[in-house]
């Protein structure tokens, strides 16, 4: 399990064509992690049973300006006993998905526990993470400001650049935006991280 991660893009290089970014998809279970997957592959809801291990894709994902660039996303299950596997697969990632239920607001400070501890992973220091604020279309849904309160968002580590973004899933709302956020928060470390090199 978690072959092919030494596969990754160096962090220090330029991403080329035939370069995939390495993204982690994580959250609690049933938070929406293989439909927010299957939305970006094939543009379209995809039933889904709960993973009881991991789904690997990679997709070719458009951005806003005109250009695309190739992901290659592991979603890994969230099932309590799958969770200590996270870091396996974050090892060398570029960035993080992390998917919160929006309508779950009693589960909501077990998704923080884990998305403290995922970050809090030395070789996780600095990774951008893109905190999916799922079902956001159901009536009950917590507010973005709500979510980022019980997560404690602005209580990560600094060096931790993030995004909050609403989404809807089963129809696709938000996600494009979402991953050109992290697309951007991950060219921005790159170049700091090739800044910091040239110092040295």
């Amino acid at each position: 399990m978690g072959n092919g991660l030494s596969e990754q893009t160096p962090i220090l290089s330029g991403i080329s064509p035939f370069q995939a970014l390495h993204i982690v998809i994580l959250g609690l279970d049933c938070a929406g992690k293989t439909t927010v997957l299957y939305r970006l592959q094939f543009n379209e809801f995809v039933n889904t049973v709960p993973t009881k291990g991991f789904n690997t894709e990679k997709i070719k994902v458009p951005l806003g300006n005109s250009k695309s660039v190739t992901i290659h996303f592991w979603d890994v299950g969230g099932q309590e006993k799958l969770r200590p596997l996270w870091k396996s697969y974050t090892r060398c990632t570029d960035g993080i998905v992390f998917v919160v239920d929006s309508v779950d607001a009693e589960r909501m400070e077990e998704a923080k526990t884990e998305l403290y501890k995922i970050t809090k992973i030395s070789e996780n220091q600095g990774v951008p993470v893109l905190v999916v604020a799922n079902k956001q279309d159901l009536r009950n849904s917590l507010s973005l400001a709500e979510i980022e309160k019980m997560l404690a968002l602005n209580d990560l580590s600094s060096s931790t650049p993030w995004h909050l973004q609403p989404t809807c899933a089963i129809i696709g709302d938000g996600l494009r935006e979402g991953i050109e956020k992290l697309y951007e928060m991950i060219i921005k470390r790159r170049k700091m991280l090739r800044q910091q090199k040239k110092k040295r």
